[in-house]
């Protein structure tokens, strides 16, 4: 596998519509391709930030999540959310690189990995080309960020290896692998966390990638992601003293 990261102008608010940004920093395309874009340059083009001193950030991430545990109860005084079924901090609101603005997450990420991987396959007459809209978290009972994946399209998030034999011949039983969030991973890792100016990446010549030239379907996205009452995780989760968050509606 091959990552090429990508550098791009410098961005702030409302200061590039996306599409000029991939059209400018992107060089050609070729197919089987991965398109890796930081969810803090769709965000930063779709306006979705708030001004620093504006608004408390403790509300915004109550606003934000689906649920919450109270800052006041955190080690280390950061809010522990779900948001659109992901455990992260702060509903994935960020100062980082946000020159003065609180940064949320897009509107509606698989919306917008739909709608990126509709625009460049078609600017670049492609079949097979993958979208990826990455952040970083934190990972429990270790220090330090990795990327994971908000949303992608145009290949198959997950790898199911169930009822495949291993070297001896036993069949897996419950083995599927993440690749969108593997992806992120990776992604993240190349395109760092700090003024590198590298928000893009290219991923390239990776055979375990299953490329698809639809939008991922509702029960693929339901394969994606897993429930709480039925994560491995669940029963030290749901003890948790989770809150509703302004999100706990969202479908």
């Amino acid at each position: 596998m091959i990552i090429k990261t990508v550098q791009t102008d410098t961005i702030t608010l409302a200061s590039h519509r996306l599409h000029d940004v991939l059209d400018k920093a992107l060089p050609k395309i070729e197919d089987k391709s991965v398109i890796v874009v930081t969810s803090k340059i769709v965000s930063l083009c779709e306006g979705r930030v708030v001004k620093i001193g504006e608004a408390d950030k403790d509300e915004l991430i109550k606003q934000e999540s689906d649920q919450y545990i109270p800052t006041g109860m955190s080690p280390l005084g950061v809010t522990l959310t779900v948001t659109r079924n992901l455990l992260v901090p702060s509903a994935g609101i960020d100062e980082s690189n946000g020159n003065g603005y609180y940064i949320l997450w897009p509107k509606d990420p698989q919306a917008s990995a739909v709608s990126l991987r509709s625009y460049l396959a078609k600017k670049h007459g492609l079949t097979h080309l993958g979208v990826l809209i990455t952040d970083s978290r934190t990972t429990p009972m270790r220090w330090g960020t990795t990327g994971i994946a908000l949303s992608y399209s145009g290949f198959a998030g997950i790898n199911d290896f169930i009822g495949k034999p291993d070297l001896f011949g036993r069949k897996m039983e419950m083995t599927m692998v993440n690749v969108a969030d593997g992806l992120a991973a990776a992604a993240v890792l190349a395109m760092g966390e700090t003024n590198e100016q590298t928000p893009l990446a290219i991923i390239s010549d990776a055979p375990f990638i299953h490329f698809d030239a639809h939008k991922p379907t509702p029960k693929e996205l339901e394969t994606w992601q897993i429930p709480m009452n039925i994560d491995l995780y669940g029963p030290l989760l749901s003890r948790g003293p989770w809150q509703k968050g302004g999100k706990n509606n969202r479908r």
